[in-house]
This record gives structure tokens, sequence and C-alpha cells, in this order.
């Protein structure tokens, strides 16, 4: 997610209630959900470092060089990872990385308004979840398709489960920052085709909404809406991959054959 602003929630509170949540997940937590947590690490560092990334190299591509003064034009994950948010992702299922802090005004140098240039900014990092997503599943595919052995053994089962945990995640990722709420992606598309008026009565209401956001978030509201559409996304990604890598495992034992 990105900001060019932000307000709302107090955050000295927000990180207390997030700290006793995040202590709460792990003392709670047995042997296999601490094996589980090791295997998600490579998923989340490259779930949330492209995705910051692809907001940066947006806006910076559409005049804006904000994200590029303050060393965000980078995939490293030491520039994109949230101790909190990285934290709760792996405990609760929830959280963020360091907002890409962008200045509208810079927009000015491009063609497009600024409206424009910031839904741009907002859906790179939603794209690019998806963007890494496909690959995972092309290389997945692959690996079934050409009956790779090395992922029969231990090692690479170990391996081929991080690499469905990368797609998993990352479409989650996706999914999530598209919901149109406060301080997600989504918002800042969503606002950005909605009326003045309208958008005037979200800014004034920003506290109510990310209040609202978190009582939807922790009783699990979310999670009806959002787990189908992940669901239904990763299917068809696969699905997709599965199609073309069959049909180019058929070409090549057409042409060895």
């Amino acid at each position: 997610m990105f900001f060019s602003n932000y307000g709302g929630l107090n955050r000295n509170a927000i990180n207390l209630l997030f700290l006793i949540l995040i202590v709460w997940s792990f003392v709670s937590m047995g042997p296999q959900g601490w094996m589980q947590i090791l295997m998600l690490i490579p998923a989340i560092v490259i779930g949330i470092s492209t995705h910051e990334f692809a907001h940066a190299n947006a806006a910076d591509k559409l005049g804006d060089t904000t994200p590029r003064s303050q060393g965000r034009l980078t995939l490293n994950p030491l520039k994109h990872l949230d101790f909190f948010g990285t934290l709760l992702i792996f405990g609760c299922n929830f959280g963020w990385g360091k907002p890409v802090q962008i200045n509208p005004d810079n927009f000015v140098n491009t063609n497009r308004s600024k409206s424009f240039c910031e839904v741009m900014v907002a859906l790179a990092g939603p794209l690019m979840n998806f963007f890494i997503a496909i690959i995972m599943a092309f290389i997945l595919t692959a690996i079934e398709v050409f009956e790779i052995s090395f992922f029969n053994t231990q090692a690479g089962l170990i391996l081929y489960q991080v690499l469905a945990n990368i797609l998993m995640i990352n479409v989650g990722l996706g999914v999530f920052n598209l919901i149109p709420l406060p301080p997600l992606d989504g918002d800042k598309i969503f606002k950005n085709i909605l009326p003045y008026k309208a958008r005037y009565f979200l800014d004034r209401n920003t506290y109510t909404i990310q209040v609202m956001f978190l009582i939807l978030y922790f009783f699990g509201i979310l999670s009806y809406i959002t787990a189908p559409i992940i669901a239904v996304i990763s299917k068809g990604i696969v699905n997709m991959a599965s199609y073309v890598m069959y049909g180019i495992a058929w070409v090549i034992f057409k042409i060895i054959g």
C-alpha cells in the first residue's frame, strides 16, 4: 500500500493493539505453527518487497521522484518490510509493508491527470502480486508436467511448498489490497473515480472507516468476502498455467518424438 498522507487512527494505540495480538499469536503457537512460519518467510518477503517496489517504480515512471529520494526504488526487503506489519502477517494473517509515500503534485509533468496517476500507482502493487503469482504457477506446473525428479525428495517437497506459498500469498496480497477501505490501495483507486463530494465525505470520515475496517477484519467478515475470491483467482491462474505448459510439453514431445 502507499500513502500521500496519513491520518485516522492513533498509531501508538494501534501498535499496542497489534503488539498484544502478535505476542498472543506466537505464545499460543505450537511446533507445527512455527514450521509453517518458516515456510512462509520467502513468500512474505517476496510479496511485500515486490508490491512496494511496484508502487515506487510506477510513481517514478509518472514523474514523482519522492520514492526514489527515499530509497524505495529497490527490491531490497529491508527498505520495504515494516516490523509490526511483517510480524502480524506471520501471527495473524494480516499485515503491511512500509507505505510508499508519493507527492501527487509531481505528476503535473505527465499528460495524465493526478487522479489517473494515483490510480496507476495504487494498481501497480496488486498487479505485481498477481504477476508474481502467475510466474509461480508456471514454475509449479512445469515441475508437474515434466516430472522433475528432484521434487520427489524431501528437500524438493519443501521447495515445492515454498513456491506454492509464494503463489497463494501473492494472490492474497493482491486481492486484499484491492479492498476499497483505507489504508489499502483499493481506497486510493476507489476514491479517485468518485465525484469530489463523495471523496470529501470519505476523507472526513477516515477514522470511522478505519475502525469499521478493523471490526470487519477481527470478526472474520472480510475473510468471508476475500477467501472465495482468492480461491477462484488462484485456481484460474493455475489452470491457465497448466493449459499453457501442457501445450508446450505436447509441442516438445512432438518435436523430439
